[in-house]
């Protein structure tokens, strides 16, 4: 019995779908990094990649294996631990490329603001859980002062490093949630006009927080050609490398701005760019196809799911990786402003990597559990 509800929770085309677009984030990471200059005791960068992607899966499976109610019970300590991590970021934490995101541990480093986005995840879906269940009742301005503050503690700090794509994307996770509690509700309506009307004077107050390189990529996107050789070439050198991509692209390793190395940031931001231009637009429908059913595969995963904590966590994490691929091929595109958010899966990095992989793990396990229900 047991054995049979294992193996009827075990979904092979998820599988099959998440490690495809893993090997093509190895592959495309190995054909712009493989001729890199390297000391002795330094180790390739996709070869780390591979390893992030190993401790990734471990992530993935503990998400997976332990019911995501028992972890929901860990959400408020692991909260309270983030926000001290991110106050240690800006204590003394490592800054690479003026921007202090990373906490070290002897030769181990991370960045607590990817920590964040799962804490976050977890406290919200735990808290308006247990208030919708309580009250049976949508939303109101009441009860969304207590997660107001649960976002904006972390998404302050998180600015002040400043990482601006990681505090947006933390929004992600927090209007999915309040968009799917408040969809029957005239809450929704009042609250969507009442952020219509704070705009302009939120916008001012976000203009004036941010770093003057910060105003300059928002400047960019609007005028990229104004300072082509300057502020402008990330972005106008990722569209030449789309473009140029054709229909079947240059293949693994022939793409001329990846590998001449015009095209800046080639392993993280703009990896779409290098896939683009190795696998062209044929490759783009693939890629593209592969994720919208992982987006499909999660909003099924959330309208089936048992509880309305599991419907929240869902949400949540369906919309934080929509946000990631959203902005990140947007900026590639040159239609949004560079801020730095990695593509899912796909870019170089192993704190967002690993914490990706551990929420497509407590996506399944909230599919698990709903199978396991009623075998």
């Amino acid at each position: 019995m047991i054995r049979q509800q294992v193996i009827d929770t075990i979904d092979l085309l998820f599988f099959g779908v998440l490690f495809v677009i893993l090997g093509i984030s190895l592959m495309t990471i190995y054909s712009v990094t493989n001729a890199m200059p390297l000391s002795l005791s330094a180790m390739p960068v996709y070869l780390k990649q591979f390893l992030w992607v190993l401790l990734g899966m471990v992530a993935f499976f503990l998400f997976w294996a332990i019911d995501y109610h028992e972890i929901a019970r860990l959400a408020y300590p692991l909260y309270g631990i983030t926000l001290v991590l991110l106050i240690l970021v800006l204590a003394t934490g490592r800054t690479i490329a003026g921007a202090q995101r990373w906490v070290s541990f002897g030769a181990f480093s991370f960045q607590p603001s990817e920590v964040a986005k799962v804490s976050l995840l977890l406290v919200l879906a735990k808290y308006l859980s247990a208030d919708y269940d309580r009250s049976g009742a949508g939303l109101n301005l009441k009860k969304l002062i207590f997660p107001l503050v649960l976002l904006l503690l972390p998404m302050l700090l998180i600015l002040r490093q400043p990482d601006l794509g990681t505090a947006l994307a933390l929004s992600s996770i927090f209007f999915s949630i309040i968009f799917v509690l408040g969809f029957r509700s005239k809450f929704l309506i009042y609250f969507s006009l009442l952020s219509l009307m704070l705009v302009p004077f939120i916008g001012q107050i976000f203009w004036n927080s941010l770093k003057d390189y910060q105003k300059e990529r928002i400047e960019t996107f609007l005028h990229p050609t104004e300072d082509p050789m300057g502020s402008g070439w990330h972005v106008i050198q990722s569209k030449i490398a789309i473009g140029s991509g054709g229909m079947w692209g240059k293949g693994v390793g022939g793409g001329t701005q990846s590998q001449l190395k015009f095209l800046p940031e080639s392993s993280t931001d703009f990896i779409f760019a290098v896939f683009s231009e190795e696998w062209g637009f044929t490759g783009i429908v693939v890629l593209f196809a592969l994720f919208i059913f992982l987006f499909w595969w999660g909003v099924d995963v959330a309208y089936k799911a048992r509880d309305t904590m599991g419907t929240l966590m869902a949400v949540g994490i369906v919309g934080l990786l929509a946000y990631h691929f959203l902005v990140n091929v947007g900026m590639a595109l040159g239609v949004m402003p560079v801020v730095g958010v990695p593509f899912p899966l796909m870019s170089y990095g192993g704190t967002a990597l690993i914490s990706n992989l551990g929420l497509l793990g407590l996506l399944l396990n909230i599919k698990v559990r709903r199978l396991m229900l009623f075998h």
